[in-house]
C-alpha cells in the first residue's frame, strides 16, 4: 500500500505539472483578443525615432509613396515574431505603373534579419487597391556567439517603403498599417545562458561600437531631428524582459525525472514479486 499511495502521489505531480503547462499555454493565447486595438498613428523616418509599438497593439500612418516608414516593436526570449503590413494604395487613376512594396526587419544592432517565410516585397499592379506582405522571424534566443546574426531579445525595428515605383508616383498618399504577432516557440529553442541587458534602442544606439548601420542610402534617416536622434524609441514586453530565466524545458525536464522515478517504482516492484517466502512450517 505504501507503494501505492507513492505511485499514485507521483501521478497527481505529473497532472498537476501538465495542467500548468496547459494554463499558461492558454495564458499564453489570450492576447490575442487585444490584437485589434489601435496603437499608434505614425511612423518614424529612421531608426532614432522609430514608433515604438505596444506589445498587442497595431500601429497605423498617413505617409507618401517613397517615404521610408519605421516601427519598433519588443521582442522577448523564445518568441517567434511574423511582421505584418498593409499598405492602402492611392486612388487608381492617380498611378502611372507598377510599385514594388518591401518590408525589412533590424534587430537592435541594426542588423537585417533573414524572413523564414513570408511574403517580403511584392509587386502592387496599377489596378490593386491595396498590398499586404509579411515576414516571419527565426526564434528569439537568449544567448548566442558573438559572431552569430541569431535574432536576440530585445526592439526589433519595422521598415516600410516603396523600393520601386513610377517617378510620377512618388509623393502620393499612402495608409500604411504593421503590427507584430509574437507567439511562444517552446523550449526546443531554448539555450543556456542570457544576454546581461536586452538590445534596446537606449543600448544600441548609445553605444556606437555595437550598432551596424545598414548599406548607405538604405536607412532613410538623415532629416531625422536631433530631439528625436537624442530620445531613441524604448519599448518592452509588458511583463518586462525574461532574459532566459524560465523556459518550458524546466517543466519537461522535471516531468521526465517523475516519469523515470515511477519507471523505476515499477520495475522494482515487478521484479521483487510476492517477497520471500514464510519461514514458518504450515500447520499440520
Amino acid at each position: 500500500m505504501r507503494i501505492i499511495r507513492t505511485l499514485a502521489s507521483a501521478a497527481l505531480t505529473c497532472a498537476a505539472l501538465f495542467a500548468g503547462t496547459v494554463g499558461a499555454a492558454a495564458d499564453t493565447a489570450s492576447p490575442d483578443a487585444e490584437d485589434s486595438k489601435s496603437g499608434p498613428t505614425r511612423a518614424g523616418t529612421g531608426f532614432r525615432d522609430a514608433t515604438a509599438v505596444p506589445p498587442g497593439r497595431s500601429a497605423t500612418a498617413n505617409a507618401s509613396s517613397g517615404d521610408y516608414l519605421y516601427w519598433v516593436f519588443p521582442l522577448d526570449t523564445g518568441q517567434r515574431a511574423t511582421f505584418k503590413a498593409e499598405v492602402e494604395l492611392p486612388e487608381q487613376s492617380a498611378r502611372h505603373g507598377d510599385s514594388t512594396w518591401r518590408i525589412d526587419v533590424y534587430d537592435g544592432l541594426r542588423r537585417r534579419q533573414p524572413c523564414m517565410y513570408g511574403m517580403q516585397s511584392r509587386v502592387a499592379t496599377d489596378d490593386s487597391a491595396s498590398v499586404e506582405l509579411s515576414c516571419t522571424l527565426r526564434p528569439v534566443r537568449s544567448l548566442d556567439d558573438p559572431w552569430s546574426a541569431h535574432p536576440l531579445p530585445g526592439s526589433y525595428y519595422l521598415r516600410l517603403t516603396a523600393v520601386d515605383a513610377p517617378e510620377k508616383d512618388l509623393g502620393l498618399p499612402v495608409r500604411a498599417q504593421v503590427e507584430a504577432v509574437a507567439k511562444d516557440a517552446g523550449g526546443a529553442h531554448a539555450v543556456d545562458g542570457a544576454l546581461s541587458t536586452p538590445l534596446t534602442p537606449g543600448v544600441s544606439a548609445g553605444d556606437g561600437k555595437h550598432a551596424e548601420e545598414p548599406e548607405d542610402g538604405e536607412d532613410g534617416e538623415d532629416g531625422a531631428s536631433p530631439d528625436a536622434q537624442q530620445a531613441p524609441a524604448a519599448v518592452e514586453p509588458e511583463d518586462g524582459w525574461s532574459s532566459g530565466r524560465w523556459s518550458d524545458r524546466w517543466i519537461w525536464t522535471v516531468a521526465g525525472g517523475v516519469l523515470a522515478a515511477l519507471g523505476t517504482l515499477g520495475g522494482y516492484v515487478l521484479a521483487r514479486g510476492p517477497g520471500r517466502p514464510s519461514r514458518t512450517p504450515p500447520r499440520a
